[in-house]
């Protein structure tokens, strides 16, 4: 058995709230790669406007944006991650890579007294 360990950050305080985790930070980078909230939805398996909103939703709880977008033109429209954003999925990456480590120092020796073959789920 190999749980899954997934890292999210909620905070509440103020009347806002934020809640950054694995689905909001892959969209972010995706869309650094792409340039491109729609070719990113995509990439993901997401709508547009779900994606749109995920943005629209962590830009308005951070002092800076962490996307920007560009309207249609010629060239047609964007988006880019802010020195925000960057920031953002930067450090999130470093507390999943901490959170993830020790989790798992102590997760494993609770594993190891389980019988095997069962489970407490019915």
């Amino acid at each position: 058995m190999k749980p899954e360990i997934r890292f999210h950050v909620r905070d509440g305080h103020d009347g806002t709230r934020l809640g950054i985790g694995p689905g909001k930070v892959a969209l972010l980078e995706t869309i650094g790669e792409t340039g491109s909230i729609t070719a990113s939805a995509r990439k993901l398996g997401m709508s547009y406007r779900r994606a749109w909103l995920l943005v629209d939703e962590t830009n308005r709880c951070l002092v800076r944006p962490a996307v920007k977008t560009m309207t249609g033109g010629p060239q047609g429209g964007g988006a880019a991650l802010t020195p925000a954003g960057v920031e953002l999925v930067r450090r999130y990456r470093a507390l999943e890579r901490l959170a993830s480590t020790a989790v798992t120092r102590e997760l494993n020796p609770l594993l190891r007294t389980l019988a095997p073959g069962r489970s407490s789920r019915k």
